[in-house]
């Protein structure tokens, strides 16, 4: 007996470090698929396979008459097992860590069932000749999944207990609508892709916006969010939300990297290595809105049951 106790007291941290270690390689698998998915686009790859889910109608995989296009369009399709294969052996760590936690069941699933289902969406968007809304599709999808990784992240290292909010409800409230309007910049953001070059096929259609006109309504859009997010660092401070504070400076710092990045390849003709940077930084501004969004409440460990000392049970008077 005393062999399995100091067993399970050395297999119970591991199995949390590991649990940790896998959510944390999800986020980061999540956002190099974004990433490598750009390359595909910005280097015209998009349909190095023409079809799916084969690559060609004789071929599963790449073949040399395709050239580098091929490669570099399969080696994303082949990322996404990868991916794939990080999220099932979260499922499985979640689903053998003992005791089990409420809700990251659910996250864990949820992360391994988008990865088929933002797949499909791709294979959608070959299928349709890279029809331009497909693609923006295809990208919101991948964010949906890097948000699910994210929220697994996070409740991996939280108690089972009830949330408490750290800042008053208006706070909480400003800090949704921030993230609400995250959300609109991203979608703006990919009609302003799906209206301007690198359409990741030299045939490909576009989306018949006015570049000029969408880009400005991103941009002000922009704007809108390095506002609301100034505002909540002052607020946060004002109730002492130190965290909070934190989580909202993050998000106005890489707010305004990004935002430089995009005004630069807006003027500078929207070179490719740019747009992927910008790609990048997407991932990251969701994030760090994700961040402050979790940063305004907790959960706090359960307060241990108050233990009846000697002296107290002494006191308890016997009656016959």
């Amino acid at each position: 007996m005393r062999r399995i106790w100091a067993v399970n007291r050395i297999v119970r941290p591991v199995s949390g470090l590991l649990l940790r270690r896998l959510a944390l390689a999800s986020i980061i698998a999540n956002v190099a698929i974004v990433v490598t998915g750009g390359a595909v686009r910005l280097t015209a790859s998009g349909l190095g396979c023409p079809t799916w889910p084969r690559c060609t109608d004789d071929s599963y995989v790449t073949t040399p008459e395709m050239g580098v296009y091929g490669v570099i369009e399969f080696s994303n399709r082949m990322l996404t097992f990868a991916v794939g294969l990080i999220a099932l052996a979260t499922v499985l760590a979640v689903l053998a860590h003992r005791p089990r936690r409420r809700g990251v069941l659910t996250l864990a699933v949820a992360v391994f069932l988008g990865i088929p289902a933002q797949a499909v969406i791709g294979g959608i968007t070959v299928l349709t000749n890279l029809n331009p809304w497909v693609v923006g599709l295809h990208f919101l999808a991948s964010m949906a999944v890097l948000a699910a990784a994210y929220a697994l992240w996070r409740r991996v290292d939280e108690p089972d207990a009830p949330t408490v909010a750290v800042v008053p409800s208006p706070l909480r409230t400003l800090a949704r609508v921030t993230t609400g309007v995250t959300v609109a910049v991203l979608v703006i953001g990919t009609w302003v892709t799906g209206s301007g070059p690198h359409a990741g096929d030299h045939g490909a259609a576009r989306n018949g916006l006015d570049p000029e006109s969408i880009s400005q309504v991103h941009a002000d859009g922009v704007f809108l969010l390095i506002g609301l997010s100034v505002a909540l660092i002052f607020a946060f401070r004002a109730v002492g939300a130190a965290r909070a504070t934190r989580a909202a400076v993050v998000l106005l710092a890489v707010e305004l990297g990004q935002g430089l990045i995009g005004f630069v390849q807006y003027f500078t003709h929207v070179p490719a290595i740019l747009v992927g940077a910008h790609m990048l930084g997407s991932c990251l501004v969701l994030l760090a809105a994700l961040s402050v969004q979790w940063s305004t409440r907790e959960r706090r460990p359960a307060a241990p049951a108050p233990q009846t000392t000697a002296t107290e049970v002494e006191a308890v008077p016997v009656t016959a």
